[in-house]
């Protein structure tokens, strides 16, 4: 199934303890309540605290006979606002939301001065941005890279390559937007990027991805401003 999500008042996609608001815990209660049987979801991708979605994928099994349009419309009757199930559909048994995915789509939409009523959908640099400059940039991303440097993996992750296929900035109104696919993506990788793009002169980020050092001392972009956009399989 295709999620839409608010991910402001979410401690991120997956589920946490009890008490802790998660969109993978809101969304298998909801299930769980339709279907009358334990539904595990599993996703394209763990978003973050705060990080929203447009095209999040999850897949999971029940043995309910109920049509998809009938529990689809069932689900988003018990959802909160915050959270829509946009489409569902039967896959093969072998489909895994996040094995089978060929390429992740991201975008980071940044404001150039504050804004009351985008604050909650965008990161905020109270400069102009230069978007050849930025573009430079993000073009020294494209490629097979290690990307540890810009993560928050620590280690942990067994394989820290990531193929990114196309990455840019373009102007979309009163916004920057920053868009990024790649074949994978590292804890917290999307918004070390931005901030490092937004700090960096180019050739800083072709250097920091051939040594495994980061030029500068980087904060990760404000969460409110990234979204799951889209994923291919």
């Amino acid at each position: 199934m295709t999620i839409e999500y608010d991910g402001t008042d979410y401690a991120g996609w997956q589920k946490q303890p009890e008490g802790v608001s998660t969109v993978q815990g809101v969304l298998e209660e909801a299930l769980g309540r339709i279907v009358q049987e334990h539904v595990l979801l599993t996703a394209a991708g763990r978003t973050d605290r705060g990080v929203h979605a447009r095209g999040q994928v999850a897949n999971f099994r029940v043995s309910s006979a109920l049509k998809l349009h009938r529990l689809s419309y069932a689900v988003n009757s018990l959802l909160p606002p915050a959270v829509r199930v946009m489409e569902m559909e039967e896959v093969p048994d072998n489909f895994h939301a996040r094995y089978s995915a060929l390429v992740r789509e991201y975008r980071y939409f940044l404001l150039e001065k504050p804004s009351a009523i985008n604050r909650r959908y965008a990161g905020c640099i109270s400069k102009p941005l230069n978007l050849e400059q930025l573009n430079l940039c993000a073009g020294e991303l494209v490629g097979k890279h290690d990307f540890s440097v810009y993560s928050r993996d620590n280690g942990a992750a067994d394989n820290t390559f990531c193929t990114v296929y196309s990455a840019a900035w373009e102007r979309q109104g009163d916004m920057v937007v920053f868009r990024i696919s790649a074949s994978r993506f590292l804890r917290t990788m999307v918004r070390f990027l931005v901030s490092a793009q937004l700090e960096a002169s180019p050739g800083e980020l072709e250097e920091a991805l051939r040594t495994g050092k980061r030029v500068k001392k980087l904060v990760p972009a404000d969460p409110a401003g990234l979204f799951l956009w889209r994923v291919v399989y």
